[in-house]
């Protein structure tokens, strides 16, 4: 197996929104705001190299919406998803399998492009993965705090195109990789738990925005239930402390892994490195 690490590019949001009730006294000293108060986050997705299975985790903002909706995120930086790719000897067409931890537009918006008019699949050789619980909660009836974060362009012609797939509540995805969940952002969210160079790695979605993010209380204001966000992230810390897990950051605008440690203040970032480091 290899990993390669997949950049996309930068967007921002607001810091406030990204932080939840810590006053932006706090949360400014690990991620600064511009003078619109936003501050800026990554779209690092996961390339899992194993045998003849090409997996994708996750596949940023996409590129087919116009130039106002993406005029409110501020899309900068030169990394595309091709490009990442292409550094690493792969083209889309070579995805065999995508992974996608929930359908907030940001984690979903490229798995979808606009074609003559017509939204197909933008991996054409690619399976699908998500969950029927979340797909259910995204699709049936969204609820209103969430609703403009699932677009139906990017996630109905997933399955009219008869490559969505579900993995089943409590199975693996792979011999290499479990499928572990938080319900606190949203309904069902998948963090993928890769066995890798005799560690575990777990890609963190968006239960660890990024390391500014690491004390319990640091919730976005997005996630539908931040009490259980605070629960689910209190186990895990505590499960990521005592087993040495690695964990891959999705929005860490710098960091792309870190591991966590016991302080007298809790539980805080002890290092911060590369996948390539690995």
């Amino acid at each position: 197996m290899k990993l390669h690490t997949i950049d996309t590019g930068f967007f921002k949001l607001d810091g406030g929104a990204m932080f939840g009730v810590v006053p932006k006294s706090l949360w400014s000293r690990t991620n600064p705001p511009d003078s619109k108060n936003l501050c800026t986050w990554a779209t690092r997705l996961l390339l899992i190299e194993d045998g003849n299975q090409l997996t994708l985790v996750d596949t940023g903002l996409g590129d087919k919406q116009d130039a106002k909706f993406f005029g409110h995120y501020d899309l900068h930086g030169d990394d595309t998803l091709d490009s990442s790719l292409a550094k690493h000897g792969f083209h889309r067409d070579d995805i065999t399998d995508i992974i996608l931890t929930h359908l907030h537009f940001d984690h979903c918006g490229g798995a979808i492009k606009r074609e003559n008019d017509q939204l197909i699949p933008a991996f054409k050789n690619a399976q699908y993965w998500s969950n029927e619980k979340h797909w259910n909660w995204a699709t049936i009836d969204p609820n209103p705090r969430e609703k403009a974060s699932f677009l139906k362009e990017n996630i109905l012609p997933i399955q009219e195109s008869g490559q969505l797939n579900f993995i089943a509540e409590g199975q693996p995805f792979n011999e290499q990789i479990n499928i572990r969940y938080a319900h606190g952002h949203t309904e069902a969210m998948m963090l993928p738990e890769i066995q890798y160079k005799g560690k575990t790695i777990l890609y963190m979605a968006d239960l660890l925005p990024s390391v500014g993010h690491i004390p319990i209380p640091y919730v976005m204001s997005y996630d539908v239930r931040p009490l259980v966000t605070m629960d689910e992230r209190k186990e895990y810390w505590q499960e990521i402390v005592d087993k040495e897990y690695i964990l891959y950051l999705e929005h860490d605008p710098i960091n792309e892994c870190c591991t966590l440690q016991q302080t007298e203040k809790g539980i805080r970032v002890k290092d911060t490195f590369k996948l390539s480091d690995l």
